[in-house]
C-alpha cells in the first residue's frame, strides 16, 4: 500500500487560507507559516502529519494530498476541519 508524507497548515477562515497561500508562493517558509497559523496539534511539527495510507484522512484531503508530487504545495483544500493547505514532503 502506498504511504505519503505530507504537512500541512489549517485554518478556520478562507481568507485567512488565502493570505497564507500568498506567502507561501512568495517564498516564505511553509514550515514556519504552519508553526505560527496551524490549528491542530501538528504546529508542534510545523505541520509535519507523518506517513499515511489511503483511508487515514477525510476523503477531500486525502484526494488532494495524494495528487501532489514531492515538494508539491496544494490550493485550498476544505474539509469539516476547516482549510488545509497541503505539501507532499515524502
Amino acid at each position: 500500500m502506498e504511504k505519503i508524507r505530507c504537512a500541512h497548515i489549517l485554518v478556520e477562515k478562507q481568507s485567512l487560507a488565502l493570505e497564507i497561500l500568498e506567502k507561501i508562493k512568495k517564498g516564505d517558509s511553509f514550515a514556519k507559516l504552519a508553526e505560527q497559523y496551524s490549528l491542530d496539534g501538528s504546529r508542534k511539527r510545523r505541520g509535519d502529519l507523518g506517513f499515511f495510507t489511503r483511508g487515514a484522512m477525510v476523503k477531500p484531503f486525502e484526494e488532494a494530498a495524494f495528487k501532489l508530487k514531492v515538494d508539491e504545495v496544494s490550493d485550498l483544500v476544505k474539509t469539516q476541519f476547516g482549510y488545509h493547505i497541503i505539501k507532499r514532503l515524502e
